[in-house]
């Protein structure tokens, strides 16, 4: 087909830049920022190298307005204390989602903002040698002048999703300073946006701007974009696999040219002769039954982490003209099929490369203002596979390149599509226009990202499936783009008629509940079938990161401060976690009681969701956590906080989700064995004890079991004996080892009498209330232990290692036992990969913990010991021993 150009100057419309062309010079630096309320001239005047900017702000791009002004300290850090709402035009009121809501008419955002750049083009090398401009995301809309020359209005530039590329070159002065100006108009309430829902509160300027990657490309007339390797293995041997490639071809000139495309897909070479008109776009394909070579014979795989190795090829498609290159595309890609299918209980099972796969992951976030950071990416990613998870959701929040070459490098699958809650699904209000930049933002992104080994499915809607006409719209993309991956409906269980039954749901909790909830429940988020996000709610930052965000950290009873960092709608309070808090474990009377209640709730029902859904696999086939990081520092929904410090739910995950298993479970008292693993393991050996309140023996039992390659498989029932005498509370320790007898699943439980019950009949989005708390009351009567606890450290090919040695003397149980790693006045370190955490020794018993500093720890970071019933202790690293004693 042709496509319409503005003036012969808009060559390729929401095509994206892949990884490589010609000659790329990315715009980073040097650009300067002001507001068109302040500065009056036109873009004419603004695009031209006489115009004075020097009292313009000085900024890096891509970076939204508000990213620059905070960059720049003209506004107060808007993450701390309330600063936020001090920032003019953030009168909406607190908790409510501002992307539903007009602009204040005082907001200085209301306003467009000029972003202008000056820089050196290239010098023309050839006749029919092209420049382009390449935006990776401009939010909301925007005017685009280059040299006095307008290029692009807010009618072509308007969708927060898409992506662009104008052809500048008959306006670019070769050698020359050139002059690049961008009016940027944020979103209104009736634009597909970038939207925060109730996660946190949105920025003032709605994240106006150029929020992606902005590059000058030189290439000939004839560009590539989005080549795309596409795997089929016609057998479960996977002894070969049948490549399909794509590529996405545009000639700019005004004439027509022949010639040829060519490449090369894991070393198999492929080409064929081409002609393109002028101006027109044409996808390449090469199939198998076109070139045999494409028939590959023992491929190496590409696997999610946990299944084996995640291995990427190299796909290369160029084009040339009389034996000239016009321009190369280069991408990794894996051989590897991803496709779904409904379970005998109507759930979404997955399967990679035809063996099934258990989803266990958790609700990605970007910062707020859109910031990145290579290095804080890189220690997520870090973090997500520490807790063995195996995927990533993108609700909206459609991530950086970086982020999909670090996850198909390191094996992580993603989940991702489009936001609820904002007018991306206020379908009943759409315009014309509005459907234009929906599917014009789909196919920009699909293009973007389709050669990703690691994406796993795209979702057309999140809590709701788009209407009839908006799927058809939506599906007619994804077959024109030739999207290799599954694609649903929404994230919910609405079916509908193109895509059929989506077998997912999205039926909460999001806020607490008690541990049994989850295998108790049978009809809303308990283990079974796919769960898009859920999460038992709360996750409370220790100190040391409250201290970065708050005023008053240590306050009791929290202030504003505290609940303004809390979520939104439902969520701007934390009251069902603080009631069941009181109920079941004890009033907290300091911020420091409630910190250390709040973790060790968070661990008991974090890790009971994960076990619920491991130990029914494959009636279960998937759950998200949300949220896996928070967008700025919060109270609620993450694994580790937004200072990357891993709280207690943190290391519940991390224990639910270890490869190999035991756990237990509340329903009916099983102790089950999940082997995650896609191998046999033999030689097991699993026992359990438990113990009462005086930590009185009441049963053991120990067994040696062979666990199944992705198996689960019950070892002990707990006697229903146990529930005939006077105890009230029964602590559940479970071991695994293997035939070497190095153990390899230690999993420690505290078991009420009674389960709490719960009001199935009040059950909302957010959760089901308890009719009944259970009663744990007892634990904040144990006696107190004395634990003797000595730190090393040590440097290794990783980086710098400290080993915890923790010993109990005592005679009682040591409760919750926690370490973290902090500077000499108490400040944070973080990450910190622990091997494990938030422990429990019993009598006798020595434990090491082991712990990864990051590069920019102190030389001397003390270690703190802390838990339920120890004295809390500070260590320096081969510091002399130390003892812990309860109060």
């Amino acid at each position: 087909m042709r496509r319409n150009t503005i003036a012969c100057i808009l060559a390729t419309f929401a095509l994206p830049f892949a990884a490589k062309a010609t000659t790329v010079t990315a715009l980073h630096d040097g650009w300067r920022l002001q507001s068109a309320c302040t500065e009056h001239a036109e873009g004419a005047a603004i695009s031209v190298p006489t115009f004075a900017d020097e009292n313009w702000l000085k900024i890096s791009v891509p970076s939204t307005v508000l990213a620059a002004q905070a960059t720049n300290k003209i506004v107060p850090d808007p993450y701390f204390g309330m600063n936020l709402r001090n920032i003019p035009g953030t009168s909406y009121p607190i908790g409510q989602n501002f992307s539903n809501l007009p602009m204040p008419q005082d907001s200085p955002y209301r306003c467009g903002w000029w972003y202008r750049i000056e820089f050196a083009a290239p010098a023309s090398a050839a006749r029919d040698q092209r420049t382009s401009i390449h935006f990776g995301g401009i939010n909301y809309r925007g005017e685009v002048w280059i040299n006095g020359h307008r290029i692009a209005d807010s009618s072509t530039v308007a969708g927060a999703y898409r992506t662009y590329e104008f052809d500048v070159t008959d306006y670019l002065k070769a050698g020359a300073k050139n002059v690049l100006a961008v009016e940027t108009f944020a979103p209104t309430e009736k634009d597909l946006g970038i939207n925060w829902v109730d996660w946190n509160p949105c920025p003032p300027d709605k994240d106006m701007g150029l929020w992606g990657e902005v590059n000058l490309v030189t290439t000939g007339a004839v560009t590539v974009r989005s080549p795309l390797a596409v795997t089929h293995f016609p057998d479960a041997s996977l002894a070969a696999a049948d490549l399909t490639i794509y590529a996405e071809l545009h000639n700019a000139a005004t004439h027509s040219i022949k010639g040829v495309v060519e490449g090369t897909a894991a070393g198999i070479r492929f080409e064929q002769p081409v002609e393109l008109g002028p101006n027109e776009d044409k996808t390449a394909v090469f199939t198998p039954a076109q070139f045999p070579a494409l028939h590959v014979h023992n491929p190496k795989p590409w696997w999610p982490y946990q299944m084996g190795e995640p291995h990427l090829e190299r796909l290369t498609v160029s084009f040339l003209e009389q034996g000239a290159k016009s321009d190369e595309q280069t991408v990794n890609f894996g051989f590897r099929e991803i496709t779904s299918e409904l379970n005998a209980s109507g759930g979404r099972l997955f399967r990679v490369n035809g063996k099934p796969i258990l989803i266990r992951g958790a609700g990605w976030s970007q910062d707020m203002l859109l910031r990145t950071d290579d290095h804080r990416l890189r220690d997520q990613f870090h973090l997500v596979r520490d807790m063995h998870l195996n995927t990533i959701r993108l609700e909206g929040k459609l991530e950086t390149d970086d982020f999909f070459h670090l996850a198909d490098e390191q094996g992580i699958l993603v989940m991702l599509g489009w936001c609820c809650c904002d007018h991306w699904e206020d379908w009943k209000t759409w315009t014309p226009d509005d459907l234009t930049i929906a599917t014009a933002s789909l196919r920009a992104q699909l293009l973007r990202l389709r050669s990703h080994a690691s994406l796993l499915v795209w979702l057309n809607g999140s809590d709701n499936a788009p209407p009839a006409n908006v799927e058809a719209a939506y599906l007619k993309v994804e077959t024109e783009t030739h999207w290799p991956n599954p694609t649903l409906a929404a994230a919910s269980s609405t079916n509908t008629v193109g895509a059929g039954l989506s077998g997912v749901k999205m039926t909460g909790p999001y806020d607490y509940v008690a541990p049994s909830y989850w295998y108790i429940d049978q009809h809303n988020g308990g283990g079974f079938g796919f769960n898009t996000e859920t999460s038992p709610g709360p996750a409370i930052p220790p100190l040391a990161s409250r201290e970065k965000f708050l005023t008053d950290p240590n306050a009791w009873p929290p202030t504003a401060d505290w609940n303004f960092h809390n979520g939104g709608g439902e969520f701007a309070t934390l009251k069902v976690f603080d009631e069941a808090m009181s109920a079941i474990y004890a009033q907290p009377h300091s911020a420091a009681d409630y910190e250390r209640v709040a973790q060790t709730m968070e661990y008991d029902s974090e890790r009971a969701m994960f076990e619920s859904y491991s130990r029914n696999k494959y009636v279960s086939t998937g759950v998200i956590q949300w949220m896996l990081n928070n967008a700025w520092p919060s109270m609620i929904w993450h694994l580790y906080d937004y200072y990357l410090d891993a709280g207690a739910g943190y290391y519940a995950t991390k224990k639910a989700c270890e490869p190999l298993h035991l756990q237990y479970s509340y329903d009916d008292r099983g102790i089950v064995l999940v082997n995650s693993t896609y191998g046999e393991v033999a030689g097991l050996r699993a026992s359990v004890h438990v113990h009462g309140a005086s930590w009185k023996e009441l049963y053991t039992a120990d067994a040696t079991v062979n666990a199944a390659s992705d198996s689960t498989q019950r070892v002990f029932t707990l006697p229903d004996t146990l529930l005939s005498g006077s105890e009230r509370i029964f602590f559940v320790d479970l071991a695994l080892s293997d035939s070497a007898g190095r153990v390899v699943s230690r999993n420690f439980y505290w078991v009420p009498y009674t389960l709490t019950s719960f009001d199935w009949n009040h059950t909302d989005y957010t959760h089901t209330p308890a009719d009944r708390h259970e009663d744990l009351t007892a634990l904040a009567n144990l006696p107190p232990a004395h634990v003797d606890a000595t730190a090393e450290i040590e440097r290794t090919p990783q980086g710098r290692e400290v080993r915890v040695h923790l010993h109990n003397s005592d005679q009682a149980l040591a409760f919750q036992v926690r370490a973290a790693a902090r500077t000499q006045s108490g400040g944070l370190i973080a990450p910190v990969f622990w091997s494990d955490n938030w422990i429990e020794l019993a009598p006798g018993e020595s434990v090491t913990l082991t712990a990864q500093l990051p590069d920019d720890a102190p030389p001397d970071p003390a270690i703190h010991i802390e838990g339920w019933n120890i004295a809390p202790v500070t260590l320096t690293p081969h510091s002399a021993m130390a003892t812990t004693q309860g109060n």
